[in-house]
């Protein structure tokens, strides 16, 4: 008898398992907030130098706001003040003509910017001038939140085998929480700056064993459909931060804000279950046996654990050595388990860097920036049905090298059409995320599928670990804009498509069983049916 078969005994997808994805639900929902705070928070609105505390004499007294501009700050080519430079002196003869401004001496700001506060009360920037200069200071406090992640990844990967599922996610509700709130009061950008990587340490936890545990506890028949279902929080989520950040346009509130539904999180851990399929894995069946039992019980089908021992769950997964401990060292020690670590970890980081080079490059679609923030939330959703469909149907491999092809194309696409055509570059833009959506969707449940229970974790974390350098990476590519235009955009299509080519050698696993060992993984695993997953032997 297998673990596949005792679950399907006690329902492998009852309000057991609906009660369980509920329960994460909270921490789930604050993933998408936090990831894509930067949006908001380090937005850099239209900005000048500020000639409130000039003194040039009664004539310049004498003049209006407008006119003391004009005479004060040059205009660039588009018709906008500058943002970074003003006049050495007030050239009072632009009042009368607006001849060839290029020849006149300027200076950088002397008195610090006045900013436009029409759709943003407070960000990072205003607070602390990080502008003209220190304008990379706003992309770079997105990567060091992301290299948090990054080390999260390979920290709770661990954990989570090493401890339990329900332990890990503790230590990372607490630890978001705590940072998560702390950033808002941070007194200057450093103190920020830290605090965010802390918080980003901590989610990165919360994203990957929520997804493993619920995962681990339903049957082959509904894993698709539980793959799926774990992130359409992620994609309503997104659509509906838009409105969070325009009700809140002060990034302390809203960075305050965005953190509240951790302390909910951490609540309903309370009634959170462990992974039974992790606690028979390290020899815990009397633990296992006490979950299954509460399984079939919610579940209606209390009668079969009644007539199981507990002493039969030691013999459902057969480790190769129960008292051993298994570390990211194992990823590398076998022949196929090299293999799927080295092509997991490119696809992760080309899906990931892809990913969030279009989320995070919002500003860059030339429309409103909440618009589009919510059409890139909402356009996800078909891309989860889209890949639904393909996952059942023609396979993991090719659903995942398919949307990513799909989705380095329309990057390229994007290339082609000019900054002046907002409107059709957000429409390309958002098929291109919904796309990239559909690929990180699909590779979250293909990766689970692929390593084995007592590795799973670990797995998970060293592909996190390597998809959060590709996060981390994605707005510094971003700043290569200055280099050429076209340059991140064709950075990001490339990557895309060698995601595609690594995604398209590794092994299907459609109606398999989830491997337990590493030595499921060493040998070819065969497809079940539907009725034979039903029928224990």
């Amino acid at each position: 008898m297998k673990f596949d078969d005792i679950l399907a005994e006690v329902t492998g997808f009852g309000r057991f398992q609906i009660m369980t994805i509920l329960l994460m639900t909270a921490a789930r929902m604050t993933l998408p907030f936090h990831y894509l705070l930067n949006n908001f928070v380090a937005a850099v609105p239209s900005h000048h130098c500020n000639i409130t505390s000039l003194d040039y004499g009664d004539a310049f007294r004498n003049l209006s706001h407008e006119e003391r501009l004009i005479v004060s700050i040059p205009v660039q080519e588009d018709g906008t003040l500058s943002s970074c430079q003003m006049f050495a002196q007030p050239q009072y003869h632009l009042l009368i003509e607006s001849s060839n401004i290029t020849d006149l001496p300027t200076v950088p700001c002397q008195n610090g910017w006045m900013y436009d506060n029409t759709t943003f009360k407070s960000t990072l920037a205003t607070e602390w001038d990080l502008v003209c200069d220190k304008r990379r200071l706003n992309k770079t406090s997105a990567t060091i939140f992301f290299i948090g992640v990054m080390l999260g990844a390979a920290v709770f990967g661990y954990l989570s085998d090493r401890f339990g599922r329900k332990k890990a996610l503790l230590v990372s509700y607490v630890t978001s929480t705590v940072f998560g709130f702390t950033s808002a009061f941070s007194s200057n950008f450093t103190m920020f700056a830290v605090m965010r990587f802390f918080t980003g340490l901590g989610l990165s936890g919360s994203s990957m064993v929520t997804v493993v545990l619920s995962v681990e506890w339903v049957d082959i028949k509904h894993r698709t459909a539980v793959g799926i279902l774990m992130s359409m929080d992620w994609s309503i989520s997104t659509a509906l931060f838009s409105l969070v950040a325009y009700c809140v346009n002060d990034w302390r509130y809203l960075t305050a804000t965005v953190t509240c539904p951790m302390c909910l999180a951490i609540i309903c851990l309370w009634w959170l279950p462990e992974s039974a399929r992790w606690l028979i894995s390290n020899g815990k069946v009397e633990s296992a046996h006490f979950y299954l039992t509460k399984c079939a019980k919610v579940n209606g089908r209390e009668q079969f654990m009644t007539d199981l021992k507990p002493e039969v769950l030691s013999k459902v997964i057969v480790v190769e050595n129960e008292n051993k401990k298994y570390s990211f060292l194992d990823l590398v020690r076998t022949p196929r388990m090299r293999r799927l670590a080295l092509l997991t970890g490119i696809v992760w980081f080309a899906v990931a860097c892809t990913y969030y080079g279009l989320s995070l490059n919002i500003e860059g679609f030339g429309v409103n920036i909440y618009l589009t923030q919510f059409i890139f939330g909402t356009i996800e959703v078909p891309g989860k049905a889209l890949i639904y469909f393909t996952v059942k149907k023609i396979g993991r491999r090719f659903s995942q090298a398919g949307s990513l092809v799909l989705t380095g194309l329309c990057v390229l696409c994007n290339i082609f059409i000019p900054r002046d055509y907002g409107v059709f570059r957000t429409a390309v833009g958002a098929l291109g995320k919904m796309l990239a959506e559909a690929a990180f969707t699909a590779l979250y449940l293909y990766t689970i599928e692929l390593y084995p229970t007592v590795m799973r974790q670990n797995g998970m974390g060293y592909c996190s670990f390597l998809a959060r350098i590709g996060v981390a990476l994605s707005p510094l590519i971003q700043l290569l804009e200055e280099v050429w235009g076209k340059l991140p955009s064709t950075i990001f299509t490339l990557v895309t498509f060698a995601g595609a080519l690594s995604a398209s050698f590794l092994p299907e696993t459609k109606n398999i069983r989830l491997p337990e060992s590493i030595e499921d993984v060493e040998r070819t695993r065969r497809s079940i049916s539907t009725t034979e997953e039903k029928s224990p032997s």
